[in-house]
Protein backbone atom coordinates (compact mmCIF):
# COMPACT_ATOMS: atom_id res chain seq x y z
CA UNK A 1 0.00 0.00 0.00
CA UNK A 2 1.58 3.12 -1.01
CA UNK A 3 1.55 6.30 1.12
CA UNK A 4 -0.35 9.77 0.40
CA UNK A 5 2.16 12.21 -0.71
CA UNK A 6 1.73 16.28 -0.25
CA UNK A 7 4.66 16.63 -3.38
CA UNK A 8 4.21 20.85 -2.39
CA UNK A 9 6.08 19.64 0.95
CA UNK A 10 9.11 18.00 -0.99
CA UNK A 11 11.21 20.92 -1.37
CA UNK A 12 11.36 21.22 2.60
CA UNK A 13 11.53 17.65 3.16
CA UNK A 14 14.94 18.11 1.31
CA UNK A 15 15.68 21.15 3.53
CA UNK A 16 15.15 19.61 6.64
CA UNK A 17 17.29 16.83 5.25
CA UNK A 18 20.50 19.50 5.22
CA UNK A 19 19.69 21.34 8.24
CA UNK A 20 18.61 18.21 10.19
CA UNK A 21 18.88 18.87 14.43
CA UNK A 22 21.97 17.68 16.30
CA UNK A 23 19.85 14.55 17.85
CA UNK A 24 18.54 13.88 14.38
CA UNK A 25 21.95 13.83 13.24
CA UNK A 26 23.06 11.46 15.83
CA UNK A 27 20.37 9.20 15.79
CA UNK A 28 20.70 9.24 11.43
CA UNK A 29 24.46 9.12 11.54
CA UNK A 30 25.38 6.74 14.63
CA UNK A 31 22.62 4.06 14.31
CA UNK A 32 19.53 4.53 11.68
CA UNK A 33 22.10 5.04 8.46
CA UNK A 34 23.53 1.68 8.79
CA UNK A 35 20.44 0.11 10.28
CA UNK A 36 20.06 -3.61 8.00
CA UNK A 37 16.34 -2.35 7.48
CA UNK A 38 16.50 0.92 5.52
CA UNK A 39 15.31 4.12 7.36
CA UNK A 40 13.97 7.33 4.99
CA UNK A 41 14.94 10.89 6.72
CA UNK A 42 12.22 13.60 6.67
CA UNK A 43 9.93 11.61 4.62
CA UNK A 44 6.74 13.32 3.14
CA UNK A 45 3.53 11.29 4.50
CA UNK A 46 0.09 12.97 3.32
CA UNK A 47 0.61 16.94 4.26
CA UNK A 48 3.50 15.94 7.21
CA UNK A 49 6.92 15.33 6.83
CA UNK A 50 8.45 12.58 9.43
CA UNK A 51 11.95 12.34 10.86
CA UNK A 52 12.48 8.84 9.94
CA UNK A 53 10.52 6.19 7.95
CA UNK A 54 10.71 2.35 7.91
CA UNK A 55 9.19 0.99 5.16
CA UNK A 56 9.18 -1.90 5.47
CA UNK A 57 8.42 -2.11 9.19
CA UNK A 58 5.86 0.55 8.53
CA UNK A 59 7.50 2.67 11.85
CA UNK A 60 7.38 6.42 11.98
CA UNK A 61 10.62 7.72 14.70
CA UNK A 62 9.89 11.07 15.55
CA UNK A 63 12.54 13.39 17.79
CA UNK A 64 10.34 15.71 19.94
CA UNK A 65 12.25 19.00 21.12
CA UNK A 66 11.03 20.77 24.03
CA UNK A 67 8.03 22.85 21.13
CA UNK A 68 6.28 19.56 21.46
CA UNK A 69 5.39 19.69 25.49
CA UNK A 70 3.35 23.36 24.38
CA UNK A 71 -0.02 23.03 24.75
CA UNK A 72 -0.77 23.93 21.47
CA UNK A 73 2.13 21.53 20.05
CA UNK A 74 0.76 18.77 22.73
CA UNK A 75 -2.97 18.60 19.90
CA UNK A 76 -0.63 19.73 16.81
CA UNK A 77 0.96 15.90 17.60
CA UNK A 78 -2.20 14.35 18.49
CA UNK A 79 -3.74 15.03 15.50
CA UNK A 80 -0.66 14.00 13.41
CA UNK A 81 -0.29 10.58 15.45
CA UNK A 82 -3.82 9.80 14.66
CA UNK A 83 -3.31 10.44 10.86
CA UNK A 84 -0.70 8.56 10.20
CA UNK A 85 -1.79 5.64 12.59
CA UNK A 86 -4.82 5.50 10.46
CA UNK A 87 -2.54 5.17 7.57
CA UNK A 88 -1.65 1.79 9.31
CA UNK A 89 1.79 3.09 10.78
CA UNK A 90 3.28 2.98 14.33
CA UNK A 91 4.53 6.31 15.65
CA UNK A 92 7.42 5.88 17.75
CA UNK A 93 7.70 9.47 19.75
CA UNK A 94 11.20 9.95 21.18
CA UNK A 95 12.36 12.91 23.59
CA UNK A 96 15.51 14.62 22.38
CA UNK A 97 17.21 14.45 25.44
CA UNK A 98 16.42 10.85 25.46
CA UNK A 99 19.14 10.55 22.21
CA UNK A 100 21.51 11.93 24.80
CA UNK A 101 20.51 10.99 27.68
CA UNK A 102 19.67 6.86 26.68
CA UNK A 103 21.13 6.63 23.08
CA UNK A 104 21.41 2.67 24.03
CA UNK A 105 18.31 2.38 24.68
CA UNK A 106 16.52 4.64 22.48
CA UNK A 107 18.45 1.80 19.72
CA UNK A 108 17.23 -0.93 21.30
CA UNK A 109 14.02 0.30 21.38
CA UNK A 110 13.77 1.32 17.74
CA UNK A 111 15.36 -2.25 16.55
CA UNK A 112 12.67 -3.87 19.32
CA UNK A 113 9.76 -2.29 17.28
CA UNK A 114 11.51 -2.82 13.60
CA UNK A 115 11.72 -6.54 14.65
CA UNK A 116 8.55 -6.59 16.17
CA UNK A 117 6.57 -5.21 12.66
CA UNK A 118 8.67 -7.34 10.62
CA UNK A 119 8.29 -10.45 12.17
CA UNK A 120 12.28 -10.86 12.21
CA UNK A 121 13.78 -12.48 15.27
CA UNK A 122 17.34 -11.04 14.27
CA UNK A 123 18.74 -8.30 12.54
CA UNK A 124 21.38 -6.46 13.88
Amino acid sequence: MSLPINKNLTKNAQTLRRTMTKEERHLWYDFLKNYPVHFNRQKVIGDYIVDFYCTKARLVVELDGSQHYEDDQIANDEKRTEYLMSLGLEVLRVPNNEIWDNFEGVCEGIDFAVKRRTNHEKMA
